[in-house]
Formats: C-alpha cells, sequence, structure tokens
C-alpha cells in the first residue's frame, strides 16, 4: 500500500470520526423540532478548499445543471460520476447509520414501512435493482444575484427522507445572502419556513420529502421543500450529500 493511499484512508477516517462525534441525540431532536440540524465543523479550510477545486475538473462530473435554463433558479451545479472523490464517499457512508436511526422513527410514527437496511451499500443496491443507477452527489456554484428555488431531491420511487448539504465558503467574507431556506406545509395550517446561514464546513441535515408533525388526529406527513435564498455578492459553493441515487 502506498504513502498516498495511507494518507487518503486515514483522511476519510478522520472525516467519519468527525460525524461520529457529533451529538447525535440532539441532532434528532433538531430535527423532530423544525426539520433540519446544523453539525459540527466537519472540514478543514483544505478539506473546502480541495472540494471547491474539483468543480472546474469537468472530468469528475456526470452532467452540469444550468439552474436558469431549467427554471430552478440562477447558479449552476454539477452531479459527480462514480466512483466518487475518497471523502464526498467517507462522508456519505458516515453519515447513513445516523440518519437511519431518525428515518426508521419517522416512518414508524407515519405507519409506513422502513424499507432501508443497515448499510448504505446495501440500499444502493436496492436502488439500482430499481433503475436509479446514477450518481446524485452534487456540488453546487452560486455568484451574485444566484439562488436556487424551492424544490425536492426525489428521483425515483427510492427515496431517503434526509440529506445534508456541507458549506464550503465562509459566509459574511466569502459571499452575502444565500442562506439555506426550508419550508413545510403544515397539515390544515399555513406553511412554516426556516432559515440557516451555513458556516463554512459545517453540515445541514434536512428533510428529503415530508417528516412526521403532531397533528389533533396523531401524526401527519408535513410537505417539505428547500431551496437557497439570492446570494447578494461573492461565490458560494456546496457540497450536496443525498443517500439514494438517480
Amino acid at each position: 500500500m502506498t504513502t498516498t493511499t495511507l494518507k487518503r484512508r486515514a483522511h476519510e477516517t478522520v472525516l467519519a470520526d468527525r460525524v461520529a462525534a457529533a451529538d447525535w441525540t440532539a441532532i434528532g431532536e433538531e430535527l423532530d423540532a423544525t426539520g433540519c440540524a446544523l453539525t459540527p465543523r466537519l472540514l478543514s479550510p483544505a478539506d473546502r478548499r480541495a472540494l471547491i477545486t474539483l468543480y472546474d475538473d469537468t472530468a469528475r462530473f456526470r452532467s452540469t445543471i444550468d439552474m436558469a435554463r431549467h427554471r430552478f433558479g440562477s447558479g449552476q451545479y454539477r452531479y459527480f460520476a462514480d466512483p466518487l472523490p475518497g471523502p464526498v464517499q467517507a462522508l456519505r457512508e458516515a453519515f447513513y447509520p445516523y440518519l437511519l436511526r431518525t428515518a426508521r422513527e419517522w416512518a414508524d410514527r407515519l405507519g409506513r414501512t422502513a424499507p432501508w437496511p443497515d448499510t448504505l451499500g446495501e440500499w444502493l443496491a436496492r436502488c439500482h435493482d430499481a433503475g436509479q443507477t446514477k450518481s446524485s452527489q452534487i456540488l453546487l456554484r452560486y455568484g451574485a444575484g444566484d439562488w436556487n428555488a424551492l424544490h425536492r431531491d426525489v428521483f425515483g420511487e427510492r427515496v431517503f427522507p434526509l440529506q445534508v448539504v456541507i458549506g464550503l465558503n465562509e459566509p459574511g467574507a466569502d459571499y452575502t445572502g444565500g442562506e439555506f431556506l426550508l419550508v413545510e406545509q403544515r397539515p390544515r395550517a399555513q406553511s412554516r419556513g426556516t432559515t440557516t446561514v451555513l458556516p463554512a464546513g459545517h453540515g445541514l441535515i434536512f428533510t428529503t420529502r415530508d417528516r412526521p408533525v403532531r397533528s389533533a388526529r396523531g401524526w401527519s406527513a408535513g410537505a417539505v421543500r428547500h431551496g437557497v435564498s439570492t446570494v447578494r455578492s461573492g461565490r458560494r459553493h456546496t457540497l450536496g450529500l443525498v443517500f439514494h441515487d438517480a
């Protein structure tokens, strides 16, 4: 095994350890309360620069989406090609078992089956069996005036109910505006909005499609969409981790 390989694996272990060190009880409570929750810092400045640099290496991606062209907002994002960069794969695998707990709890509250097995590899195999074989991991770039319309990242019948976005630039220094938006349709009530300034290197876990909300009749599914407010100045990059393939 080469020195380079050893260093890469050691770095991926560090990333997994940072995910494991989060207060997952507090995160679960926050997800139950608002549908989103911040993690501690996961990426160092060097980690963030390395991921931002990847954006211009088009060979690492399977497709590029111009948001204005598709009326998704304004800005651009790229879907990583397989195999994923080591840090992206390591983070995705590290998050899965912790998010799985909440996914199963939410399914139970809503009286739904929980089709997600114990490991990410098994779950992705089921996605692939259903025809969802394309990488869904995203690197996004916004400039001044760019924004992301409210949407859901649902790419087929196989859906994992939580996903993660990680900030790669420093808000207030590298860019202004560009807050993360989460809008939840409350059962038989007006929608509720939540905004989050995404600290550099931190992750935000949020609801993919819907989540259990208490109502007079017990638990109901509150539909959720997410987006990004207008970037006022500078440039904003984020890494999106989705736990089902497209």
